[in-house]
């Protein structure tokens, strides 16, 4: 059986560690600490420098909680080909310009061949209305195809 590689990205963290109250976050928060505390043993879970640097940004009260949770979790370079897989996404009105974090993120798990990019982003990344996009411009790059899922569409028995 393979295991699957799971490419993390920032909010994953960040909901892990939120301490807001509201119902939407509350669940969402819930369903990632299910999967990072049960579910993540079974996969081979990478994070990236953007993440850290996301994480890093502005004064929050979860910051040092988030940054220490992701703290032993493998690192994916950022090959120089990363910078030009982003501009391609770009330039393909698949991700937004500025900034292009999100385009960096999904640019990693394809170039890395995660099997899962997994995010809360459901706005560019796990966000049905852009699969086909992102699998046309991929596609077209050569590049592998990651599944973009929320950690509530890895709870089931595999991953």
């Amino acid at each position: 059986m393979l295991i699957p590689r799971v490419y993390v990205e920032t909010s994953i963290p960040s909901l892990y560690c939120t301490n807001r109250t509201d119902p939407e976050s509350v669940v969402r928060k819930g369903w990632t600490r299910h999967w990072w505390d049960f579910k993540r043993e079974g996969c081979e879970v990478f994070i990236s420098e953007i993440v850290i640097e996301e994480l890093e940004r502005g004064d929050y009260p979860t910051k040092t909680d988030a940054l220490s949770l992701i703290d032993a979790v493998p690192v994916l370079a950022v090959e120089p080909a990363v910078s030009e897989i982003v501009k391609t996404y770009v330039r393909h009105f698949l991700m937004p310009a500025k900034p292009t974090a999100d385009a960096m993120h999904l640019a990693l798990a394809s170039f890395h061949k995660c099997d899962f990019l997994l995010t809360w982003n459901c706005e560019h990344l796990a966000n049905a209305n852009k699969f086909q996009h992102i699998r046309r411009v991929n596609s077209m790059l050569g590049l592998f195809i990651p599944s973009l899922v929320t950690p509530l569409e890895l709870l089931g028995e595999n991953p």
